[in-house]
């Protein structure tokens, strides 16, 4: 008797735990669904979350709202989801400088490994655009010129350790041409002063500069990616024009609090990746310039690991600090 009463008791404790995870899954979600955003409403991140939410509010069955908390390249937001329960009914829209370019410099109120990933939505490579008025046509043209007139060409971005700094100094250091860095607080008050000619240069996300591109006030000179956008066909990629491994791209991706059952996050991303299948969203997206992905939560891990790896290299290399 007592034998038999031990296999159960050992029988019990290997198939409840499987129970258990079952259970999250299928009960999940059992109230209303929050989606962070650490951004303020309108940019390209608060778009894509408004762009899934109410996809995911069908397929879940419950209410999906957006809530946004801009502040600190959307550390503030990341605060209050892992401040939640990681139950999943409080979620993060996670993206590049939070997961990884930020833990590389500077210290945060929690580690790279609270946030866990879910899946990852899609990515944006950087495009290089100069003003107009510039002599400068192609990459080929850029580094002539920069090359020609060491010191004398610039390129803004929204702030020292963004990703669009660093895209910036990944290009030097790909190309070895001198280039000055001029930071701004914010996309808005640099893309101004491009406009203005007060700077030469920006590497920049498709979905912020298209409307300058159409009325000619800017001109690209290249997708920094494998293979030209969609949005963009007749804009050849820097490989295209001799520039081998430069390819940094800004991402944006469906993250939890570490903890969250990991039936929950299966059920999250497979119903985001359906979203992100139906052809209004994956339309949309296309004409801003991001390419769709979606997947599996060790998908998305382990692009992480290479992202990581990329933008360390860069900010070790080319000696950048956050201030």
């Amino acid at each position: 008797m007592n034998l038999l009463r031990h296999f159960f008791w050992l029988s019990m404790a290997i198939v409840l735990p499987w129970s258990i995870v079952g259970h999250s899954a299928e009960s999940y979600p059992t109230k209303p669904v929050r989606l962070l955003v650490g951004f303020a409403p309108g940019g390209s991140t608060d778009i894509v979350a408004r762009l899934i939410a109410p996809k995911l509010s069908q397929s879940l069955g419950q209410q999906v709202i957006v809530d946004n908390r801009p502040g600190a390249g959307g550390a503030i937001a990341a605060d209050v989801m892992l401040k939640s329960p990681p139950d999943g009914h409080t979620l993060l829209v996670c993206t590049t400088g939070l997961q990884s370019i930020q833990p590389f410099l500077q210290r945060m109120a929690f580690e790279p490994a609270d946030i866990v990933p879910v899946t990852l939505i899609g990515n944006t490579p950087y495009i290089a655009l100069v003003n107009a008025s510039l002599p400068i046509h192609n990459v080929k043209e850029l580094i002539a010129y920069a090359k020609a007139n060491p010191g004398k060409l610039n390129f803004a971005s929204s702030g020292n350790g963004t990703a669009g700094h660093l895209a910036g100094e990944m290009f030097k250091l790909r190309t070895g041409v001198d280039i000055v860095h001029v930071p701004y607080k914010g996309t808005g008050q640099a893309m101004a002063d491009l406009l203005g000619g007060q700077v030469s240069l920006i590497f920049d996300q498709p979905v912020s500069s298209m409307q300058h591109v159409k009325s000619g006030k800017l001109r690209i000179l290249g997708v920094a990616a494998s293979r030209r956008l969609e949005a963009l066909p007749n804009v050849p990629t820097f490989a295209e024009q001799g520039i081998s491994s430069f390819e940094p791209v800004a991402w944006v991706g469906l993250c939890a609090s570490k903890g969250t059952p990991p039936s929950v996050l299966a059920r999250l991303a497979r119903d985001t990746t359906e979203a992100l299948k139906q052809p209004a969203v994956a339309k949309r997206l296309s004409d801003d310039g991001i390419e769709v992905i979606g997947g599996s939560p060790e998908k998305f891990r382990e692009f992480l690991v290479l992202d990581r790896k990329k933008w360390g290299g860069v900010i070790k290399d080319a000696k950048v600090t956050a201030n």
